[in-house]
């Protein structure tokens, strides 16, 4: 479909403009808001627009940067290009593009880490600051001035509302199917006038379907015509469906201990190959009438929507590798009764899922042997993505998985640690650690029990005689015995990794 005949709107078709000529109307210092979770839904010609105008500016000794706030990470035309061209100053909430985070770990740009759920609140209380253009893509406007949402939906809701001025992506590649896909809850309220959220099963609609604002704040609409970030998920390895198995034979487990119902409760899965494994693991595994409230749909739940096993899904984004995209837009009235895409705040909201009682599954970096996580940081210091949406799932589940695989860098490190050298989750909200060695269930555990399980079920055998004898003259050796260090060698690991190369 032509992308004019999405915007049947007199008013809106009166403010169509380039790329270049909308990125001209954003000024220097501005806080932006731009849509955009996980490689989808992101504006993409604006983006490319501005980052070119910064770059001549720059080159004529302009200062030019923005504040760069979106739903999740994005992609190379919007965080790559702005990057590139050293135009933002501060990025949040989460950021995944490889030159983003070098400028961060250079100190070029400043970077705040932010629990996805809480971003919403925190623009509308203000702690962030003036937030002065949104820029969103939408599939379509229609007659009446409403926006057709596009493949996520992310912290849109609340850039459209907040900004003083919109910029409006309409993409014609986005397709039109996903109309009455989305459910956009405008019953949310600052404290103290809250209500509660009327939300008690994945597939409940609460909501509109469609995105509102103001059209006096519309300073432009750019024509696009542009795919998102579909990129291909690497079939699963060895070790990814080894951690897989452990998980699902958990699980059975469970089911048979009378804990779990036999349609186990609501799935979370974070992004990534390994957690894609266990999807698939599931779609082949012995549960069935499963359903998901998470926040990214990837190739896995697709496939076990596809199957049947998965019979209601919600997120917030849809994020596919090209031919599981093809496979949903061929299908896409079959996927529309299936699939339930919500605000960020929606999808992430604590009470919703401590409500639901979710099994989440989320990846980590390392896990020390008392059984906090870090799921941010390389060595302490260098931020490699951000902690996203898991503490809000982590925290509030019925049931929170952390994965990864025991080593990494050809088995220099240890994912299994003394100490972590950065914290993202605490003992107190990881339940269950796994790698492809095995299964810690840590629930109910005081931390020398922990240890242990941590130890001997999940630490890659190379590295456990050294973590047994580090545990062993702690535990004699440390001034409490409660939590037992020894302060000195805690993070000598990861020292030793730093001066040499290897941990061991």
């Amino acid at each position: 479909m032509p992308t004019a005949s999405r915007i049947p709107h007199p008013a809106y078709q009166a403010k169509i403009m380039s790329a270049d000529a909308a990125a001209a109307l954003i000024p220097a210092g501005a806080n932006v808001g731009m849509s955009g979770f996980t490689g989808s839904g992101h504006p993409k010609a604006v983006p490319q627009a501005l980052a070119k105008r910064m770059e001549t500016l720059h080159a004529a000794g302009e200062d030019f940067q923005i504040g760069l706030w979106t739903g999740a990470s994005t992609a190379p035309e919007l965080d790559g290009a702005l990057a590139q061209a050293h135009g933002v100053s501060m990025r949040l909430p989460y950021q995944s593009d490889p030159t983003v985070r070098k400028q961060i770990n250079a100190g070029q740009m400043q970077y705040t880490d932010i629990h996805l759920s809480h971003v919403a609140q925190l623009a509308w209380f203000g702690f962030l600051g003036p937030l002065k253009v949104a820029v969103v893509e939408v599939a379509g406007i229609l007659p009446d001035g409403r926006l057709i949402p596009s493949s996520s939906l992310g912290n849109n809701k609340t850039w459209l509302d907040l900004a003083d001025h919109i910029i409006l992506e309409v993409n014609s590649l986005q397709h039109a199917g996903l109309e009455g896909m989305h459910d956009i809850y405008y019953g949310t309220r600052i404290p103290p006038h809250r209500q509660p959220i009327p939300l008690v099963a994945p597939g409940d609609r609460i909501g509109d379907c469609y995105l509102h604002c103001d059209p006096a704040k519309v300073i432009a609409v750019v024509e696009t015509s542009e795919h998102d970030r579909n990129s291909p998920f690497s079939p699963p390895d060895e070790t990814s469906e080894r951690i897989a198995g452990h998980i699902i034979q958990f699980l059975q487990q469970e089911v048979q201990a009378g804990r779990l119902p036999e349609d186990l409760l609501p799935l979370q899965s974070g992004v990534g190959n390994i957690a894609n494994a266990v999807l698939i693991g599931l779609n082949k595994g012995p549960f069935n009438n499963l359903t998901a409230y998470t926040e990214v749909l990837q190739d896995g739940m697709l496939e076990m929507i596809q199957s049947g096993k998965l019979t209601m899904a919600s997120a917030t984004a849809l994020s596919f590798s090209p031919a599981a995209l093809e496979e949903f837009n061929a299908n896409i009235d079959f996927y529309r009764e299936r699939i339930v895409l919500r605000p960020q705040e929606m999808s992430n909201h604590p009470e919703v899922i401590r409500r639901l009682g979710l099994i989440a599954m989320n990846a980590m970096i390392e896990a020390d042997i008392y059984g906090n996580v870090n799921s941010t940081h390389i060595m302490g210091s260098s931020i490699m993505n951000g902690i996203g949406g898991s503490g809000d799932f982590a925290r509030n589940a019925y049931l929170s998985f952390f994965m990864t695989p025991s080593t990494a860098k050809d088995g220099a490190i240890s994912c299994i640690v003394p100490m972590v050298s950065h914290t993202d989750h605490t003992e107190h909200d990881v339940e269950i650690i796994v790698t492809e060695q095995g299964l810690a269930d840590l629930r109910g555990k005081s931390p020398t029990q922990r240890a242990q399980l941590v130890i001997e079920h999940c630490a890659h055998p190379d590295f456990r005689p050294a973590l047994r004898d580090y545990f062993d003259r702690a535990l004699q050796t440390a001034p409490g015995r409660h939590t037992p260090h020894i302060l000195s060698e805690a993070l000598s690991w990861h020292d030793r990794f730093v001066k040499t190369g290897r941990m061991l």
